[in-house]
């Protein structure tokens, strides 16, 4: 049986007790880019010019791997959540991107930040699942999905549909950082049927760690 939603919901304006952060509401949706350049699973693949996203920062974003334990890894610090929203959403498709179609409704969608455990924030993401099953997945709802998942021993595979290159006012504010920035959406697979959608953004902030995003002299990507 699925949790009560108010059970669930955390205020932006209270998701940081560490840090004076913008307190952001949410009028009932999920923050995505406006993107000013998409690439599908071909892009995700290939990889992209290095002028454009150096090769640090195309292992985050394009690689398969575990971003909660990338960023504690870059960071030398625990990556914790903030759960900011969770919400039951409409069949409609909940303007996610087009695999949300793959994941069985009703669906719940899932609002975090991903952060160090001393407070800075690093990544935004939303997740969509069916409803009936995250009490059986995220049984510990202040662990990141990987962690929840790692606990239970399940078999994922990771299968990155699509990279993302946008503005967002409310995140860019929210992480104290000016855009663009960038983002992905994957698909989790267990059993050969998919769990879960997700979207991340991640913050500039992460350069800290990573280098820069490109080259002081790359290139702009244009609109196609």
């Amino acid at each position: 049986m699925t949790a009560s939603v108010t059970d669930r919901q955390a205020d932006f304006s209270t998701a940081d007790p560490l840090f004076d952060r913008p307190s952001i509401e949410i009028p009932g949706g999920w923050h995505q880019l406006d993107p000013l350049w998409q690439g599908d699973e071909t892009a995700v693949q290939q990889g992209l010019p290095h002028q454009v996203l150096a090769p640090p920062w195309q292992m985050l974003l394009l690689g398969d791997g575990s971003p909660t334990r990338h960023l504690q890894l870059l960071t030398g610090e625990p990556t914790e959540v903030d759960v900011i929203d969770m919400s039951v959403v409409g069949p409609e498709g909940d303007a996610a991107p087009e695999s949300i179609a793959m994941v069985p409704g009703p669906r719940l969608r899932r609002q975090v930040w991903l952060r160090t455990a001393s407070g800075q924030r690093l990544a935004y993401a939303t997740s969509w699942w069916e409803a009936s099953q995250v009490d059986e997945y995220l049984q510990n709802r202040s662990l990141p999905i990987w962690a929840s998942l790692a606990r239970l021993r399940t078999e994922l595979y990771r299968d990155v549909r699509g990279v993302c290159y946008g503005r967002s006012a409310t995140l860019e504010t929210a992480f104290g950082e000016t855009g663009p920035l960038w983002g992905r959406h994957y698909l989790f697979w267990h059993r050969n049927q998919p769990l879960t959608l997700i979207y991340e953004v991640f913050s500039p902030y992460l350069q800290r760690h990573l280098g820069p995003i490109a080259p002081s002299d790359s290139p702009l990507i244009e609109t196609p």
